[in-house]
């Protein structure tokens, strides 16, 4: 990580022609090399790939306005840390800007403040203390494409997360330069997409101001060593780590302190799940009170085997992959072999921080030839480990069971 990170040129680095990325749908489309089929039953399961996105690899392709680009599971295989050109986009609205210029980009924060501020990018970076953590961002609908019955939405499979080490200033150092006045309550943050209606509501989210001020919730600009991608959200995000990335604003320019609770419809109505445990209901099941989604969930997968694989029977065979604590971190990983009625632990590989993907591995034998499933379960710190019974809600929303891969011993 470099100690003095400066910003590009923002000829070469803060701009992105309308051509490369307000048009990028057409472009896309002209260059999917191949589909991807996922093998999911209950409706489409088969998706285009593309290479073309601006700084991006290539991406498995849910939508092309906005863009959803989910990564490719294999991704996750080599590292902990995700590779920035293979990290997961989502954006609400298709009309974010594709021009940043970096030397008049301010943000704004307003509110019950004493010092209202409009902070320049070089401020930031000039005049704040630099903090780093590691932080799995990852879409509150990933896996919905597996609900069965299935539910509307983005259809993402398991590549709607990704794991990255942000650089950037703590929130509580720009409230502080701002100065929290007393009464307030909630902090509401706002990025430079605007809605494509008139009377379509502005993207937003908001924190409570402890939450805010917990000296982890962070502005990044920069991920893994270089600056932010312009579709992960070019030049400043909010990094709230251990939450859904729904909460991660990008193109932050707008920070409101407030003394009352977000009123909008993306905490009132949007992005809820069932107050139930593990957030699961009966398909048609009504009367359900909701909440607004907040925490991660444990959650953990295997990595270098996919479903039907091959491997010699009687043979030791290696079986690695990743997980995360959710809001902690993880504290073990276990696999079973006999549909979870007996677990054997993993080694766990190098903790990179509380709120980042950690690597397990172990080995296994399959002494006989046929199928045979392995099941694998992530407990974190605080003992919440994932559960065995199916997550289903009406969103797909927040999906973390167990999850099952079935081989072939051969």
């Amino acid at each position: 990580m470099p100690k003095h990170l400066t910003l590009s040129n923002p000829s070469r680095r803060g701009l992105l022609s309308a051509a490369a990325l307000g048009g990028m749908g057409l472009l896309a489309g002209r260059a999917w090399a191949k589909t991807f089929d996922f093998h999911v039953p209950g409706g489409p399961s088969t998706r285009p790939m593309s290479a073309t996105y601006p700084e991006k690899g290539r991406m498995i392709v849910q939508r092309t306005r906005p863009p959803w680009l989910e990564t490719p599971f294999e991704v996750f295989d080599t590292g902990v840390f995700t590779p920035n050109n293979r990290h997961f986009v989502s954006w609400h609205w298709a009309t974010f800007p594709t021009r940043v210029d970096t030397d008049s980009f301010t943000l704004k924060v307003r509110g019950l403040v004493e010092r209202p501020q409009a902070l320049s990018l070089r401020e930031l970076i000039r005049d704040l203390p630099r903090f780093e953590i590691a932080a799995v961002s990852q879409c509150a609908g990933n896996s919905r494409l597996y609900a069965q019955p299935r539910v509307a939405g983005a259809q993402w499979a398991n590549g709607s997360m990704s794991n990255a080490l942000y650089t950037g200033v703590r929130l509580r150092d720009v409230l502080d330069r701002a100065g929290v006045k007393a009464g307030a309550t909630h902090v509401r943050f706002g990025g430079l997409d605007e809605p494509l209606l008139p009377d379509a509501p502005k993207f937003v989210k908001a924190l409570d101001i402890d939450h805010a001020r917990d000296g982890e919730v962070m502005l990044a600009f920069a991920m893994n060593g270089a600056q932010l991608p312009m579709l992960n959200g070019f030049p400043l995000k909010l990094v709230v780590p251990g939450w859904c990335a729904v909460y991660w604003i990008k193109m932050l320019d707008d920070i409101e302190v407030m003394d009352h609770p977000d009123p909008s419809v993306w905490t009132t109505r949007s992005y809820r799940v069932p107050d139930t445990p593990h957030h699961t209901i009966e398909p048609g099941q009504k009367g359900v009170a909701m909440i607004p989604i907040t925490r991660n969930l444990p959650r953990s997968f295997v990595t270098n085997l996919k479903a039907g694989d091959s491997v010699p029977a009687g043979a030791p065979q290696t079986v690695r992959g990743i997980a995360f604590g959710g809001d902690r971190g993880v504290a073990a990983v276990d696999l079973s072999l006999d549909h979870g009625r007996t677990w054997q632990p993993t080694n766990l590989g190098k903790d990179e921080g509380t709120y980042g993907f950690r690597q397990w591995q172990t080995t296994i034998s399959l002494p006989e030839r046929g199928a045979h499933t392995v099941m694998v379960r992530c407990t974190n710190t605080d003992r919440v480990m994932q559960p065995m019974q199916r997550v289903w809600n009406a969103g797909g929303y927040m999906t973390n069971q167990v999850e099952a891969l079935d081989l072939v011993a051969a």
